[in-house]
């Protein structure tokens, strides 16, 4: 290990092209600049994760212990983790609430269920008049 340099989650944005690469795993820096055409799942994995946390990215692949041994030498520093923005829970917006009883469908529906039944009431009525006179 080089030593315990504090880096700013800045200064490793800083080093994200092809010639400069770093990038955070468990809040510790990487130079893996000199790593990028030995890795095994190619260049482009280490490219889309440069110059920002890549913790995830890196235990969602399920790495080797002999992939871990091998961080050491590209060690460069410790990330200065009052840097990094928290994460923050998503609340959806406030929307007003949904009443379907006031909805021109639902009034639609109710209409389309009582129409036939005045018809038939009415038709009924009709009958019944013109029967008894």
């Amino acid at each position: 290990m080089v030593g315990s340099t504090l880096f700013t989650l800045a200064e490793v944005a800083s080093h994200d092209n092809r010639n400069d690469c770093w990038l955070i795993i468990e809040d510790k820096v990487y130079d893996v600049t000199k790593f990028l055409e030995d890795h095994p799942g190619g260049d482009e994995v280490l490219l889309s994760a440069i110059g920002k946390d890549a913790t995830n990215d890196f235990f969602d692949v399920g790495h080797s212990s002999t992939a871990r041994a091998m961080m050491e030498e590209f060690y460069v520093g410790d990330i200065d983790s009052s840097t990094i923005p928290t994460k923050r829970k998503y609340t959806p917006p406030k929307q007003p609430l949904y009443n379907q009883d006031k909805t021109p469908e639902f009034i639609i529906k109710v209409l389309q269920f009582l129409a036939p039944l005045v018809i038939l009431a009415l038709a009924f009525g009709i009958h019944l008049y013109t029967k008894t006179t």
